[in-house]
């Protein structure tokens, strides 16, 4: 593992310090655990660890006790933290109270995720595939502690327990903290072989009421993120992007700009098809940066800006939608059974784009020396980042250190496959180190920058066709998507686009887990589109969820069945889809009638249910519809298997989260392009869900044995097709065009 070294300012900011293994143990009496996979194990002691032995470092335990999990995944409001410091505390017997979380640095050989093979967070993975490693390195160093005391003590290890942090021999008396005992523990072998916990007898992973570990530090506001951080020297640099995709600076006057106080230089940098070509202004704080930035007079070259506005999009895409696409799923004959059908259901969807929106806008900080490059940020996408960053200054990745700090959100956009935020800050801060200016630079980008910056969940549109027999069963579905895929050009291009077929457009389609003799999924790909797009939370599932989910609440209505029963027909071979729906439609009082709202208005209530990053979902929406057509959001209920809930809250916080996220999506929020220039800018126009429009929201989580699955992401997609079947059952009026917005009112 790399050397990184950190400037002693670094520690002064109070961020979240990466250290690397050799590095820490140089300077402490502490223990330091490496700990990879089972075959890793036993290659040597830890006493030698401090020379050639670096394998990863998942935990360490001071002289003074403090328990310090080395995270690999961002801690951006989703609980990772949280819940991987569960897994090894639980395995450790360590006391909760003195257990912190670090960020790792970025290393892919050491910290990739096991999901996709490089170090990044992404895809609702972070506990899935660190239940059984991070296990593992708790339970090694409990053993290794427990060894230290026994070989002190001069009693058998197997008479020695642990607990809350205590390591005890009962016999004797004896006892003895974790700090206590670090150094010994650090001169043991690593065991060859380590036991894990039974459930039964699990004390922290499942208990209802686990402290988050980033609760204190975001509550009292010592939390750092990338906002928070100060350098010596540091400038700051706010970009003027072009008004469309593509185009660049042809003249800059910036006479007015260094006119401003505090203005210190204004640059030009370069970009490329994934990155925007800008100018910057940098100064001494954010404000005169940007007031530097709206002083400037620029001249657009948009030769090859793209011009197209939604409407014209929309119109190329009605016009594929015509024609046959490349196949993703073809069983039965859809075609031949849709001619048979007794009764059939034809339906057009339209899905905006939508931007990430998170609170916290885009940031970095970049500090540039000969031959090394140092970033901190709320940092989601590290190998992609580290590598990307190397090949623009044509150094060694290893040369670029990455700082992970607290995000304030993501919903995807911080793991941009190019890099396109970060590059953009290194390019400023090249560009400022070529006029002499070689201290640190943080770039900032302001909502508007945030709002019209693109790679946005595209715009897709869906044309499909069911068909019913005589009785109301469902004999065939026949589905084609249009719109872009961002997989092209990326590190997942090789697995996730083949044959023409972008497996996360299609997701949730192609494996529609309804019983339906004859199916035929087909996907045009619209690449010739210039709007940057990137994954967004819950991926393919936000649009996907919302077609099958409505359309079979559609088949449901024209068979005359209720529509939790007829999904339950559906599904008599899918245990977990029924055990959430089951769970659902109880806790939301299905069978009974709900309510009366006041004089003229009429309530309703859908229901919806959808896997998606190896979690089911099923959610009841109630709604109450105003005499003039507004209408209130009352009520969710939602449950949940994501196989072992390793922190119940965590899990109730995440689907509450998602439900108020799908909510502003699906009541409001839209990026529309005029022209080829995005029309909203901030949160007036891009609108998202207000405090007074969020509903009450129960979660209720299934019991299971299964392993650990995601819960960041899956509680986003089934809430849209429940509030529009809800709608439904309040209007009788069908919605297939997001946002719902005033439609009722037309």
């Amino acid at each position: 593992m790399a050397e990184l070294h950190f400037p002693d300012e670094t520690a002064a900011t109070g961020g979240i310090r990466n250290f690397s293994r050799r590095a820490f143990l140089r300077g402490t009496g502490g223990l330091a655990l490496g700990i990879y996979f089972a075959p890793l194990l036993g290659r040597g002691s830890l006493a030698g660890a401090a020379g050639d032995f670096e394998p990863n470092a998942f935990l360490r335990i001071g002289s003074d006790g403090l328990v310090t999990v080395i995270a690999k995944h961002v801690e951006m409001g989703q609980g990772s933290y949280t819940g991987l410091a569960t897994l090894v505390a639980e395995e450790l017997d360590a006391d909760w109270g003195r257990v912190r979380v670090e960020g790792a640095p970025a290393n892919t050989e050491l910290y990739k995720n096991l999901a996709f093979g490089l170090q990044g967070t992404g895809g609702s993975s972070a506990i899935a595939n660190s239940f059984e490693q991070m296990r593992k390195a708790g339970a090694s160093a409990r053993a290794m502690l427990v060894a230290a005391a026994a070989e002190q003590w001069r009693v058998p290890a197997e008479q020695i327990g642990v607990r809350q942090g205590v390591v005890e021999h009962a016999a004797s008396g004896r006892k003895a903290g974790f700090g206590e005992l670090a150094e010994a523990a650090a001169r043991q072998a690593l065991p060859a072989d380590v036991k894990l916990k039974e459930p039964k007898d699990f004390g922290l992973i499942g208990r209802q009421t686990l402290p988050r570990t980033d609760s204190p530090d975001k509550t009292d506001g010592s939390a750092v993120f990338t906002q928070d951080i100060h350098l010596p020297d540091m400038l700051v640099a706010v970009p003027l992007h072009p008004p469309r995709f593509g185009a660049s600076p042809a003249k800059v006057d910036a006479s007015k700009t260094r006119a401003l106080p505090d203005v210190v230089a204004v640059v030009e940098y370069p970009g490329d098809e994934h990155r925007f070509v800008g100018v910057a202004v940098l100064a001494r704080n954010t404000w005169a940066a940007i007031r530097g930035r709206d002083a400037l007079q620029v001249e657009w070259d948009e030769s090859k800006a793209f011009r197209l506005g939604s409407a014209e999009i929309l119109a190329r895409y009605r016009d594929l939608a015509g024609q046959p696409g490349k196949v993703a799923r073809d069983e039965g004959d859809a075609g031949g059974a849709l001619e048979r059908a007794a009764r059939r259901i034809d339906a057009e969807f339209e899905f905006p784009y939508l931007a990430h929106a998170a609170m916290e806008p885009l940031n970095c900080v970049v500090r540039l020396d000969e031959g090394r490059c140092e970033i901190w940020n709320g940092e989601q996408w590290q190998s992609g980042d580290q590598r990307l960053v190397a090949q623009l200054l044509g150094i060694a990745p290893e040369h670029v250190s990455i700082t992970q700090l607290y995000a304030g959100g993501s919903f995807g956009r911080r793991a941009n496959p190019h890099s396109d935020y970060v590059l953009e800050a290194v390019s400023i801060a090249r560009a400022a180190r070529d006029q002499g200016l070689k201290g640190p630079v943080k770039m900032v980008w302001p909502r508007e920058n945030d709002t019209r910056g693109g790679h946005y969940r595209p715009l897709f549109l869906h044309r499909a066709s069911l068909g019913l027999d005589e009785e109301g069963r469902l004999t065939a579905w026949q589905h084609r998507l249009v719109g872009q895929s961002f997989m092209q050009g990326t590190p997942f291009e090789s697995v996730m686009l083949k044959d023409g077929i972008d497996k996360v457009a299609v997701e949730g389609v192609d494996n529609l887990a309804y019983a339906v003799p004859n199916l035929r999924v087909e996907l045009h790909l619209a690449q010739d589109i210039g709007v940057p797009t990137q994954w967004w939370r819950s991926v393919g599932h936000t649009h996907t969820a919302y077609a099958a989910e409505t359309l079979i609440d559609e088949a449901a209505q024209a068979a005359g069945k209720d529509p939790y029963q007829y999904r339950r027909a559906l599904l008599d071979r899918q245990p977990r889809h029924l055990g959430v729906l089951d769970l659902a439609a109880e806790k939301a009082g299905w069978t009974s009638a709900l309510p009366p709202g006041a004089q003229g208005e009429r309530r309703g209530r859908g229901i919806a249910v959808h896997e998606s990053f190896g979690s089911f979902v099923a959610q009841v929406v109630e709604v109450t519809l105003k005499p003039d057509h507004s209408y209130t959001v009352d009520r969710v209920v939602c449950a949940v298997d994501c196989g072992v809930a390793i922190n119940p809250d965590v899990i109730r916080a995440q689907m509450e989260g998602g439900i108020g996220f799908a909510l502003s999506a699906a009541m409001h929020s839209a990026i529309t392009l005029k022209d080829g220039v995005v029309e909203q800018s901030n949160f007036h126009d891009f609108q998202v869900l207000r405090l007074n429009e969020m509903p009450r929201v129960e979660v209720h989580i299934v019991p299971s044995a299964e392993a650990p699955s995601g819960v960041g992401e899956p509680g986003v997609p089934p809430l849209a097709p429940a509030l529009a079947n809800a709608l439904f059952a309040a209007s009788g009026k069908r919605i297939r065009r997001l946002p719902i917005g005033k439609q009722l009112q037309a």
